[in-house]
């Protein structure tokens, strides 16, 4: 695998390249050449398989870093190319033309953290969570607590239990449940 980044780095500008395991390599690249690079890959080292794109959020940087994931089926290897872009306006270039499924998760991934695919089949469609209108749901600062306390409201009759001794009710109903079983589940 490393002579494979060794070859790519003369044309690819590689920033960092992480060796999981023998079959397994991250390399980072930056956004302009990160299509160019799975391209490559697929037409002429053999990674013909796509399969994932996922993002992390960086906030703390004003970040997202792309993932891009492949797999060579003669080699049984795996090859994840990843690139960051800015949070603000985040875009990146569609790769849809390379992989059909592709547009999937560029769908999933605008829907969930806000990022743009010029050109890429119905990105602007909701995908999973119809008709929101709230922050993108996946992003860091998104607020799930005070989303949920102003969405849902406690209905009457309802109580809280500590899950330990409710499981045991539930799994051993005719044991008491004494005051030392009760410290032990805490």
């Amino acid at each position: 695998m490393k002579e494979l980044i060794n070859k790519l780095s003369k044309d690819f500008n590689i920033t960092d390249a992480v060796y999981q395991r023998p079959s397994l390599t991250f390399v980072t690249v930056p956004k302009g050449v990160a299509i160019s690079l799975v391209t490559d890959l697929r037409d002429y080292e053999g990674y013909s398989h796509f399969v994932m794109m996922s993002c992390v959020d960086w906030i703390e940087e004003g970040k997202f870093q792309l993932l891009y994931l492949l797999h060579n089926p003669e080699t049984k290897t795996d090859i994840g190319v990843k690139t960051f872009i800015d949070r603000e306006n985040a875009e990146m270039a569609s790769a849809h033309h390379l992989w059909k499924q592709v547009w999937t998760y560029q769908r999933e991934l605008k829907e969930a953290f806000g990022i743009d695919f010029p050109g890429s089949p119905r990105v602007d469609e909701d995908f999973v969570v119809e008709g929101w209108v709230e922050m993108p749901h996946m992003r860091r600062d998104f607020d799930t607590k005070e989303y949920s306390e102003n969405t849902y409201f406690p209905r009457p009759g309802r109580e809280t239990n500590d899950p330990a001794t409710y499981m045991r009710k539930k799994l051993y109903p005719n044991e008491p449940i004494t005051a030392k079983k009760q410290d032990n589940d805490k």
